[in-house]
């Protein structure tokens, strides 16, 4: 099964960018949108297994986004980019549960790499959940 990867940023050429390196190197399905609010629900519709979400955007910003989707969805890890980058927003969103923090402008192969990462963290901390579950039905039969 393909990944699936919302992309939420308001300019529309970084939206075609990051799909475009997607869907030139990966197997994954990407959706993007320029609206946050969109981006929230198609979040609480659909399945996704990662968000690339813009910091600064119009009405909400990203961390506004990773706020809510860690209220709905929990489990879908949030990357984070922008142009205006510092150590400091990036270690206050990594303390908040942001899986990764990317400053603008990015190359192909940090992005992927990014992506890849986070996506196999996020698939490991599901096997493991799985596994323990299977353990706590098998010690209560």
């Amino acid at each position: 099964m393909a990944e699936r990867i919302l992309v939420i940023d308001d300019e529309l050429d970084m939206l075609m960018l990051l799909r475009m390196i997607i869907e030139e190197n990966t197997a994954w399905e990407v959706e993007t949108t320029n609206n946050p609010s969109e981006g929230l629900k198609m979040v609480m519709e659909d399945d996704y297994n990662l968000v690339i979400a813009d910091l600064k955007m119009p009405g909400i910003d990203g961390m506004e986004v990773f706020e809510e989707i860690k209220e709905m969805k929990p489990d879908i890890p949030v990357i984070i980019i922008t142009a205006y980058g510092s150590l400091e927003i990036a270690e206050e969103a990594r303390n908040k549960g942001v899986a990764d923090f990317i400053t603008k402008p990015f190359r192909k192969d940090t992005i992927l790499f990014t992506m890849d990462r986070v996506l196999e963290i996020a698939r490991l901390k599901r096997e493991n959940l799985e596994l323990k579950k299977k353990l706590e039905e098998k010690s209560r039969s």
